[in-house]
């Protein structure tokens, strides 16, 4: 590790809503497996979750105005300047949690580019297992993310397994190596200008942003009812 280095940043999501919650529990032993992982390499790393419950009213305001407030505009950037993610949600009636759903569609399309990222999933019965690869990988591959192979998924029976203890460090340890390969660094770098792009989007190479929009328009006086 050279002097001064920065460190690896690992971003979670948590969009668990009970206290204590089974859902942050598992975002804590997967961001803990990476960056054991990480440090094993000699690396720094800098890790934070992002609860997404306390701010679920901003992120519903948000998707109905079509403009992020503060607070989800800041949880939106530590994303785009993390280096890997974890993402965890609860299973609620076969499907992923609708606040994490929600979250997730104020993100511009090409904000995880290629970004490395850990997917998980908790629920009360193992019924709902197959959840993780059914909606969150085909998600994150809209998304053009880059998935760990390893997902993550615990009903209450799983968390007194060794078994599962060993998958949450298989994963980590393949987040991990996505994100020191750099190989989802090197895949953004090659193909940005090839990529289909939102105007005023919030990715962060993104050429214009929600600021260059001009309100006193015209048109957007119009757009806003106004004459």
């Amino acid at each position: 590790m050279s002097l001064g280095e920065a460190p690896f940043r690992i971003v979670a999501i948590s969009a668990g809503t009970g206290d204590p919650s089974t859902t942050r529990m598992l975002t804590d032993r997967a961001v803990q497996a990476t960056a054991t992982r990480l440090r094993d390499s000699a690396r720094n790393v800098a890790a934070e979750v992002i609860e997404l419950a306390p701010i679920a009213a901003q992120i519903a305001q948000s998707l109905v105005s079509g403009f992020p407030t503060e607070a989800v505009k800041e949880a939106i950037g530590r994303l785009a300047a993390a280096d890997a993610l974890v993402v965890t949600t609860p299973v609620y009636k076969a499907g992923i949690s609708g606040l994490f759903k929600s979250f997730i569609d104020l993100l511009d399309n090409d904000l995880l580019i290629a970004k490395p990222v850990l997917l998980a999933a908790t629920a009360g019965s193992a019924r709902h297992a197959m959840v993780v690869d059914d909606q969150l990988r085909p998600l994150f591959a809209f998304l053009r993310a880059l998935p760990a192979p390893t997902s993550l998924f615990a009903a209450p029976e799983d968390w007194g397994s060794a078994d599962f203890g060993t998958r949450i460090d298989r994963a980590g340890g393949e987040l991990a190596t996505l994100a020191l390969s750099g190989v989802g660094r090197d895949i953004a770098d090659g193909g940005w200008g090839g990529y289909q792009h939102s105007f005023g989007g919030n990715a962060t190479r993104a050429e214009r942003t929600a600021e260059d929009v001009d309100f006193d328009t015209d048109l957007m006086r119009l757009a806003r009812g106004g004459s």
